[in-house]
């Protein structure tokens, strides 16, 4: 593996660490999200009381997106995850290939269709996630320990990897740790090919995803949004 310090840069290995959220802001975010469950794989979030105000342009999480995407930068779905002791997984290595949507309306080159914790989701096309932008919200230390994402620095250039391809773009690519401090903010290129080991010494990994676009999807899809 890379150096879990090596310095990652968004337009050249798809993956960046962001200026952190002040201790202040953290807490302002700890308490709106207080009442979603913990210990859990990933919770959709949408309609989540006074998160728009930390996810919107303006914003402190927002702006992060802003200045990579332009101004027509805003969220379209996000998920909390909780890893701890009792619900410690793993994650093995893919790419995020669906988006969140308001209502299925069949469209050229959308599909499968899924739903996931009641929201409706669906595979657009390639470009579609190319064109997106991830950022992970640390709100706990993520040391080597806590099962921090392991990304294939470079692999979002790459199209979809077929499962079968995963072994050698992992060798052509090699693999990055993104360690964290709470309220570190990585921002990564959606389609980026990435993993997560179960955690040796699990407490809390609270972690909220926020997935960014600019433009409008085609046809009459509409963004599910949070």
């Amino acid at each position: 593996m890379s150096s879990p310090h090596a310095q990652l840069e968004l337009a050249r290995d798809g993956a960046e660490l962001a200026p952190a959220l002040d201790r202040v802001t953290l807490a302002a975010l700890e308490q709106v999200l207080v009442g979603e469950p913990r210990g859990v794989a990933g919770v959709r979030l949408f309609g989540v009381d006074g998160l728009s105000s930390f996810l919107a342009a303006g914003g402190p999480i927002g702006s992060v997106a802003g200045q990579r995407l332009g101004p027509t930068a805003r969220p379209v779905r996000a998920i909390l995850f909780d890893k701890t002791p009792s619900a410690n997984w793993s994650l093995a290595w893919h790419q995020d290939r669906v988006v969140a949507v308001r209502e299925r309306i069949e469209v050229d080159g959308f599909g499968p269709w899924t739903r996931k914790h009641g929201a409706l989701h669906v595979a657009p096309p390639f470009e579609v996630l190319a064109s997106m932008l991830t950022l992970r919200v640390h709100l706990d230390a993520v040391p080597e320990t806590n099962a921090p994402l392991l990304i294939a620095p470079g692999s979002h250039r790459l199209g979809r990897v077929p499962e079968a391809d995963v072994p050698a773009v992992l060798s052509k690519c090699g693999v990055a740790i993104c360690l964290a401090d709470a309220g570190d903010v990585w921002t990564y290129a959606t389609p980026i090919l990435h993993a997560s080991e179960r955690a040796s010494a699990a407490t809390h990994r609270r972690v909220l995803q926020v997935d960014y676009a600019a433009e409008d999807l085609p046809g009459r899809l509409q963004w599910l949004g949070v």
